[in-house]
């Protein structure tokens, strides 16, 4: 029976992983909504406080909400990105966001009501990039933009798990009524009536039928009446007619300007390795496989190139999947090199393959079992799932070691055959066990309490390890007790020669120091108290004192780039930067593609700029780099080369480690103007900040894109001449806004899809600040005044972006702790420059991203740790039927908490989410070596041995059995510790802690818990004799 159930549990096991997914992380990147609106004319102030502030006043009090940031570009695009609780239905939030919206509407200007306002669902997580590139010369810029989104995006959101495909850069095609001021004026016609013209001639003119009924009686035929519509073609919307002229002739569009089928924007470019070319920057949907993801997409675009036109071909230039594939590839290794760890020991110590396959059976049917427990769950396979079963290893075969060491000393002991001396052992230890169990469960337990993405990756971790806990524990007291009477010699036999007769007489020496030596601590309480009150104030100096950070930041294979002009720089001015910015990674051999993004900022919560860009980058293998091509080694190079360019300020940075976790894996600071000032003043703080943090011990650097002192041309409209001469004061605007910006007029249908009809002003009207004067509105008795006559000019500064977090004014800081230092360091300095330097003046700080979650969580760990050890306490309470014995088990948990801190501290590693998790195993495995002794020595206790004596003998017949389980689980880690390749850094973290605290614990602890069994349990026993006993000195 007992092997039919471990059969049952392997098999669904094994079927189970072909079912679930496969990611890096579980779906744990918190909700957001992205609202976008434009405001055409607007400067970055302007769409600011028009659209972002009536708008970002309904979100407020969004149920699920974090916060909520926007971005207000001079281009007239706002962009505001609502970021929820990672608890909280994206559905049910966008759908809160719409509403909110919508009570906002009637505030917003009426060009924005026009253009639409568009609420999507944001999928942060970042999948790559699809390019398309040419070799013909015929397909430029825009058709390759234009056939991406005709009939490639639409392709790719079929995908199964495609969140979403955007196309980049979005060169919709437009019908561009390119307007000569000049003209306009001496023929007398305005910006009004082109547009009124326009929309009364491209127009659908339904016209009815004939012979519809009701019809006179022999009517034959129903015909449908057609006229022509909306105009397709240039040369139709050159001949509309714009007025007649007093003489009787037409002025048609082609006499006042040309038109031309362009695009709906100029202000973005897009590049692969210099080359022009269109993108679609794909990402997952929530829980999505992004392996499968990525397979869909390479499938689908390999059917798609078949019908490609001849010269156009496709690529993934940027890919995150392959550090994906790697770190799983990488931990699946390192599970592998654990088992033959964790064999090793058990062989060791057991010194027989009978003996030895006994426990290693049991790691196949938990591991197993334990992916079943996933897919009924939901989960996927992942990072931290994998890493959970890494520790699983270890700790699985603990139980089945307890019960075959146990039956093996029965057999040797009392002669007993192996079939009764495994009923015999396993009645000894059931108890144990299932105490081992519990309490391994228990210290899991609180982790379902805490909420946010750190809740999320406990939970991966810890569902892991209570799963193969308990189907161990089920192992242990079915399957390891038959196998045992099936395998085992009817006679144990002791090696006492070669290598096992060594290592047995080596053990045996040990045993008897150990023994020695805990006599000694039981004959000096006192003495050896206080060295563990020493060991306790030391793990809480240690954890108050040790940096503390979120997710270790790895070598991804891929990194980002920022390029910064000065203010007010051209698009064709950074063209030329990011050439030079080329050629300095075309000098990096570890470098494989470039992905330029120009006009594109996403350290500025994606806005667009003419001096803005970012570059992705994806460089060669892990396997296929040398030790000075890790990435940060890469950066390092690639950082020093640009920091010698004057033309612009250009640096890498890491993506965040959780993608869609913000926009860089360093830290996310919101300095915020919480007092109302003036931009420009703000601005003056902003660069006091940007200096003081220059000088923090933590920073390496922190960066911003604010900037206020943007020249721009400030136009002041003389009111009262204005009406005097009959002008209407939204004609003199609009006009404005036609001939400087663009003006959307109405649709026109092209390929099956619908494009706008803008109008504008020729590129030779637009260049200058004296050609605003040239323009021309009409006035009273239809005469064309000049706007040199109803405005004077002046220069001003400005931002042309304009970012607010949370309702304020802010300004973004981005950048990274220096070598050796953490993010929580550098968040704690900054915090206090702030309250200490910029508090008074009315500046505040918030956080984001990252930062956002390490600062909301970072006193959630020893939240866990203390709820986790109340729980063991009560578990233990019931175990042993008394209140006071489990303090015996509980007090050996602090020398596996300094221990982990001591490793971590001895690395220069910090006390990160990976670190806690791991943590939480130490508490769990440190509390089972208790139980080992201090179970035995009760059981002895009760059997009426001398307390002292009760305590050596379960340290002596425990010993072995607590080393072979020790040990077994701390070289089963030792590879997580040792890691190399993608994902390496989280192994390092993780690895590190429980290899010192087991290790701690393991070669420290186990002198002291005899010695808290001894003071506890007499303690215990006094109380029941009716009497005090007199105070206990050093023997």
């Amino acid at each position: 029976m007992a092997s039919v159930i471990s059969i049952v549990i392997f098999l669904l096991g094994a079927f189970a992983i072909t079912l679930l997914p496969i990611a890096r992380y579980p779906q744990i990147t918190p909700p957001a909504v992205t609202i976008s609106a434009n405001f055409p004319g607007a400067s970055a102030e302007d769409a600011a406080q028009a659209v972002a502030a009536p708008i970002e006043q309904q979100l407020a009090s969004l149920q699920g909400m974090l916060y909520y940031a926007s971005t207000s570009s001079s281009d007239g695009t706002t962009t505001i990105t609502v970021t929820f609780d990672v608890s909280r239905n994206q559905d049910l939030a966008a759908v809160d966001v719409q509403n909110a919206v919508k009570l906002a509407e009637p505030q917003l200007p009426a060009a924005v009501r026009t253009n639409g306002v568009t609420i999507i669902k944001a999928n942060t997580d970042i999948l790559g990039a699809v390019a398309l590139k040419s070799t013909d010369p015929r397909y430029d810029a825009l058709y390759l933009a234009n056939y991406m989104k005709l009939y490639v995006v639409d392709e790719l959101k079929r995908v199964p798990g495609m969140g979403d495909a955007t196309p980049f850069p979005l060169r919709d095609f437009s019908m561009l009524l390119r307007l000569d001021p000049s003209k306009m004026a001496q023929l007398g016609v305005t910006v009004g009536d082109v547009s009124a013209a326009v929309q009364e001639q491209n127009a659908t003119n339904p016209a009815g039928r004939l012979g519809r009924e009701p019809s006179p009686p022999g009517t034959q035929f129903t015909l449908p009446i057609t006229t022509l519509g909306r105009l397709q073609t240039v040369d139709q919307f050159k001949d509309i007619i714009v007025r007649a002229t007093p003489a009787g002739g037409l002025v048609r569009v082609r006499d006042i300007g040309d038109v031309v089928l362009g695009a709906l924007s100029y202000d973005l470019e897009g590049r692969l390795n210099g080359g022009q070319a269109a993108m679609a920057l794909m990402s997952t949907r929530p829980g999505a496989n992004a392996l499968a993801v990525k397979q869909g997409v390479v499938a689908r675009m390999t059917e798609l190139a078949k019908s490609f036109p001849k010269g156009v071909t496709w690529a993934i230039p940027f890919d995150t999947t392959p550090f994906v594939t790697a770190s799983i590839k990488e931990v699946l290794l390192t599970l592998f090199e654990a088992m033959l760890l964790v064999t090793a020991v058990v062989f060791l110590f057991l010194q027989s393959w009978r003996a030895t396959l006994i426990p290693m059976l049991a790691v196949p049917v938990s591991v197993t079992g334990t992916f079943l427990g996933l897919y009924v769950l939901g989960m996927s396979i992942n990072v931290l799932t994998l890493f959970g079963l890494v520790l699983a290893i270890g700790i699985v075969v603990d139980d089945a070691i307890v019960v075959i060491e146990n039956v093996e000393r029965i057999m040797a002991t009392e002669g007993l055959p192996a079939r009764l001396a495994a009923d015999k052992a396993i009645r000894q230890v059931a108890s144990a066990l299932v105490a081992i169990v519990l309490v391994l469960c228990a210290v899991f337990v609180p982790v379902a309490f805490i909420g946010g993405v750190k809740g999320e990756l406990f939970k991966q971790f810890a569902v892991t390890i209570v799963i193969s806990v308990v189907l161990s524990g089920i192992v242990a007291l079915t399957l390891t007790p038959a196998l045992c009477g099936l395998l085992l010699k009817e006679a144990v036999e002791v090696n006492t020669t070669g290598f096992f007769g060594w290592f047995n007489r080596l053990f045996d020496r040990g045993r008897g120091r150990y023994v020695r030596a805990v006599g000694g601590v039981l004959r000096r309480p006192v003495t050896f108290s206080a060295a563990f009150v020493a060991v306790v104030v030391l793990a809480g100096l240690f954890w108050l004192r040790t940096p503390t950070a979120f997710i270790p930041i790895e070598d991804k294979g891929y990194m980002a780039l920022s390029v910064q002009l000065p203010d007010a720089a051209s698009l064709q001015r950074t063209r030329a930067v990011v050439g030079r910015v080329e050629e300095v990674l075309h000098g990096e051999p570890a470098v494989r593609n470039m992905v330029e993004l120009i006009g594109l900022d996403i350290l500025s919560g994606r806005a667009s700029a003419n001096n803005t860009a970012t570059i992705f980058v994806n460089v060669k293998p892990w396997d296929e780099r040398g030790p000075h091509d890790a990435l940060d080694s890469i950066a390092a190079r690639v950082n020093a080369k640009l920091g010698a360019m004057r033309e612009a300020n250009a640096f890498s940075f890491n993506l965040p480690e959780v993608p869609g976790l913000g926009a860089t894996a360093g830290v996310e600071i919101n300095l915020q103007n919480r007092s109302g000032m003036d931009v420009r003043e703000f601005a003056q703080r902003v660069q006091e900040f940007r200096q003081a943090t220059a000088q923090l011990p933590a920073s390496a650097g922190l960066n911003s894109a604010f900037r206020a002192s943007v020249p721009q041309v400030y136009v002041t409209v003389n009111r009262e001449s204005a009406k005097a001469r009959g002008v209407s004061l939204s004609d003199l605007f609009g006009t404005m806004q036609a001939f400087l910006s663009d003006l959307y007029i109405n649709d026109f249908n092209l390929f099956g899809k619908t494009y706008r009809v803008q109008a504008e002003a020729q590129q030779q009207f637009r260049q200058q600040p004296s050609d605003i004067g040239r323009l021309y509105v009409r006035g009273t008795g239809g005469a064309m005044i000049p706007l040199s006559a109803l405005t004077t000019l002046s220069y001003r500064s400005a931002p042309t972006i304009l970012s607010r977090f949370n309702g304020f004014t802010s300004a973004q800081f981005t950048g990274a702790p220096k070598a050796g230092r953490s993010t929580g360091e550098l968040l704690d300095e900054v915090e206090g420059l702030v309250q200490t330097q910029f508090a008074n003046a009315g500046i505040g700080v918030s956080y984001s991203g990252q930062s956002y979650q390490e600062r909301v969580s970072s006193g959630d760990a020893a939240l866990v740790f203390a709820l986790g050890l109340i729980l063991v306490f009560l578990v233990l309470a019931a175990q042993y039927e008394s209140w006071s014995v489990p303090f015996a088990v509980l007090l050996g948990v602090p020398f596996g908490v300094l221990g982990a801190l001591l490793g971590i501290w001895i690395r220069g590693e910090p006390n990160d989410v990976y670190f806690q998790v791991g943590m939480i195993a130490v508490v769990g495995l440190a509390a089972k070596n208790a139980i080992l002794i201090v179970e035995f020595a009760n059981e002895l206790r009760g059997h009426g041995m001398p307390l002292r004596e009760a305590a050596l003998e379960a340290a002596r017949e425990r010993l072995r059995p607590i080393l072979m389980t020790s040990f077994a689980f701390i070289l089963g880690v030792l590879p997580l510790m040792l890691a190399s390749g993608a994902g390496a850094a989280s192994r390092h973290s993780i690895g590190t802690g429980v290899f010192a605290g087991m290790l701690f614990a393991t070669s420290v602890g186990i002198f002291f818990i005899p010695l808290f069994f001894q003071i506890i349990r007499g303690a215990v026993d006094r109380r029941r004799a009716g009497h005090v006993a007199p105070s206990t000195g050093d023997a």
